[in-house]
C-alpha cells in the first residue's frame, strides 16, 4: 500500500482536479480545504505517514508560506510542492527557502504533476536513504528506519523497543542474512547508549590463537608479533554497544574469558598486569541452534543462560513475504540511484511475483544482490523478470508444491520513505491471436492501427517483458517504448489492472 499524499487547497475545482490526477497515479490521496487542517493531520499522531503534500499558497486562515514555516515547529519533514497562480521569482524563490522540493504554476497539466511527483518521491527516498546511512554511522539508527510490514517483524520490533530501554543483554537469532545487525544498531540507537561507540565482532572470523588479543587486548611483547599495544573491542566499546555476532563460533577457551568478563565487567589484557574495567551493553547474534550446541559439548551452559537473558528472534524472509515489495522497492531506489540508472523506475508486475515465489535461502542479503544485479542489466524504465534469470530458473526447476501460488500484483515504483505502487504500463485484456486488415466497413485499416494490435499481442503473449518483445519484433527497446507511448497503449488500461490499483 503506497503512503498517501496531502493535497491541501481551499479551492473545490482545483481539489478535484488534483485528486484526480494524483489518484490516476496509484496514490491515496488525503484532502486538507486550508493550511490549519493541513497542519492539524500532520500533527496527528500518525501525521508521519503521508509521502508528500501538494500545497497552495494562497488559503485564507492560514497560507501555504505559514504551513511551510510551522512544518519544523511540529517535526515534519516531507517533500512539499507548492502551486499557485501567481509565478514572480521572489514568490518562488521565497517557497523554496522555505523548503519546497518544486512549484507548479496554474493552471498545471496531468503529466506536469506527474513528473513533479515522481521527481520529489525519487529525491525523497535518496535522501532518506542518506539520512539513515549516516544515523547508522552515528549510532542513532532507530526501529522506524526498519522495512517492517508484516506481523512477525511488528512482533521483533516491539521487543526490540523494550530491550532498548533496559540494558539487558539481548540475544538475537535468525538466519544468515535477516538483518540481526541491522536489529542490535536499532536498539542502540534506540536506548539510552544512543551516539556511543557500537562495535562489531564477527566470531566467526577470527582465527582461534587471536580471539583473545582481539577481544580483551594485548601488551607489547606479550605473544610473538605484538609489536605494540592494543586494547581489545571490549574496551573500544566502553560506555557504548558490544555485538558479537555469530557467537555460537567462540572457541571453549575464549568462551570462558567471554563469561567471566561479563560477570565482572572487566577484561584481562594478554599480558596485562592488572584487570581493566569496562562499562559496555552486550548484544549478541547467532544463526545456529546454541542450545543444540550446549548439548554436544561445544558451548558453554553458564554462558547461553548469562547471554540469552532477552531473547528476539529474527525470522527468515520466508516467512515475511509480504515485505518483499517494500524491500525490492528501497533496493532499486538506491542502487538504480547509485549506478546513474536515471531511466529506472519501478518494477514490473512479473518480476514482483517471480520474487514473491522465490524462497530466499540467503534471506534479504540474497534478496539485495539479486536486486543489484538487475539493476545493472537493466535497459529499460522498469525491472522486468528478464533481468532475474538465476531467480527465474530457480523457480522453473521447483516442484510446483514447493512454490507459494504467484500473487496479484500491481507495478511498483519509487516513492518516499522507500517507494509506492503506481502502473507504468497496464497491458490491454486479453483477445484472440488473429489482427484484422479490414475494418468492419471493409475498408484496409491503417499501418499505425495493425501496428498497434500487433504490440499490444506481443506484450500479452511475452507477459509484459520488454526486452523479449523488442527481441521478437526486431526493433530496439528504446523504439518500443516510444512506440508504446506514442501509440496510447501506455494509457489502457484493462479490468484486471484497474482492480489492482
Amino acid at each position: 500500500m503506497s503512503s498517501p499524499i496531502l493535497i491541501v487547497d481551499d479551492d473545490p475545482v482545483q481539489r478535484r482536479l488534483l485528486q484526480s490526477a494524483v489518484a490516476a497515479l496509484g496514490h491515496e490521496v488525503v484532502i486538507a480545504k486550508n493550511g490549519r487542517e493541513a497542519i492539524e493531520q500532520l500533527s496527528a499522531p500518525d501525521g508521519d505517514r503521508f509521502a508528500l503534500m501538494i500545497l497552495d499558497l494562497v488559503m485564507p486562515e492560514l497560507d501555504g508560506m505559514g504551513v511551510l514555516e510551522k512544518l519544523p515547529e511540529i517535526g515534519r519533514s516531507l517533500p512539499v510542492i507548492v502551486q499557485t497562480a501567481h509565478s514572480g521569482i521572489d514568490t518562488v524563490v521565497g517557497a523554496m527557502r522555505a523548503g519546497a522540493s518544486d512549484f507548479l504554476v496554474k493552471p498545471m497539466s496531468p503529466e506536469r504533476v506527474q513528473v513533479s511527483i515522481a521527481n520529489a518521491l525519487k529525491l525523497s527516498a535518496l535522501e532518506g536513504e542518506l539520512a539513515r546511512a549516516k544515523r547508522s554511522v552515528a549510532g542513532t539508527l532507530g526501529f522506524r528506519d526498519i522495512i517492517a510490514a508484516s506481523p512477525a517483524m511488528d512482533r521483533v520490533i516491539r521487543l526490540g523497543e523494550r530491550g532498548a530501554s533496559s540494558s539487558i543483554p539481548i540475544l538475537i537469532e535468525g538466519e544468515s542474512g535477516v538483518g540481526k545487525e541491522l536489529i542490535a544498531r536499532a536498539i542502540q540507537g534506540t536506548g539510552e547508549r544512543r551516539s556511543r561507540p557500537f562495535v562489531t565482532v564477527n566470531c566467526g572470523a577470527i582465527p582461534d590463537n587471536l580471539v583473545e588479543s582481539i577481544l580483551f587486548g594485548h601488551e607489547k611483547g606479550s605473544f610473538t608479533g605484538a609489536t605494540e599495544k592494543r586494547i581489545g573491542k571490549f574496551q573500544e566499546a566502553h560506555g557504548g554497544t558490544l555485538f558479537l555476532d555469530e557467537i555460537g563460533e567462540l572457541p571453549l577457551d575464549a568462551q570462558v574469558k567471554l563469561l567471566r568478563a561479563l560477570q565482572e565487567g572487566e577484561v584481562d589484557p594478554v599480558g596485562g598486569k592488572r584487570p581493566v574495567r569496562v562499562d559496555i551493553r552486550l548484544i549478541s547474534a547467532t544463526n545456529r541452534d546454541l542450545i543444540a550446541l550446549v548439548k554436544e559439548g561445544r558451548f558453554r551452559e553458564d554462558l547461553y543462560y548469562r547471554i540469552n537473558v532477552f531473547p528476539i528472534r529474527v525470522p527468515p524472509l520466508r516467512e515475511r513475504r509480504e515485505e518483499i515489495p517494500e524491500l525490492v522497492r528501497h533496493f532499486t531506489a538506491r542502487f538504480a540511484a547509485e549506478e546513474r540508472k536515471t531511466a529506472l523506475k519501478g518494477v514490473t508486475p512479473d518480476a514482483l511475483s517471480l520474487l514473491m515465489r522465490h524462497p530466499w535461502p540467503g534471506n534479504i542479503r540474497q534478496l539485495e544482490n539479486a536486486v543489484f544485479r538487475a539493476v545493472v542489466l537493466a535497459d529499460g524504465p522498469l525491472l522486468t523478470g528478464e533481468e532475474f534469470p538465476q531467480i527465474a530458473a530457480q523457480i522453473d526447476a521447483a516442484p510446483l508444491e514447493a512454490l507459494p501460488p504467484a500473487p496479484a500484483i500491481a507495478p511498483i515504483a519509487f516513492e518516499s520513505r522507500i517507494v509506492a505502487e503506481s502502473t507504468p504500463l497496464a497491458i490491454a485484456s486479453p483477445s484472440p491471436a488473429a489482427i484484422p486488415a479490414l475494418t468492419p466497413s471493409g475498408d484496409v485499416r491503417s499501418l499505425e492501427e495493425v501496428e498497434a494490435d500487433l504490440i499490444r499481442l506481443a506484450l500479452r503473449h511475452y507477459r509484459g517483458r520488454m526486452a523479449t518483445v523488442a527481441r521478437k519484433l526486431r526493433i530496439g527497446r528504446s523504439t518500443l517504448y516510444r512506440r508504446i507511448k506514442e501509440l496510447g497503449i501506455a494509457e489502457e488500461q484493462d479490468d484486471e489492472a484497474l482492480a489492482m490499483e
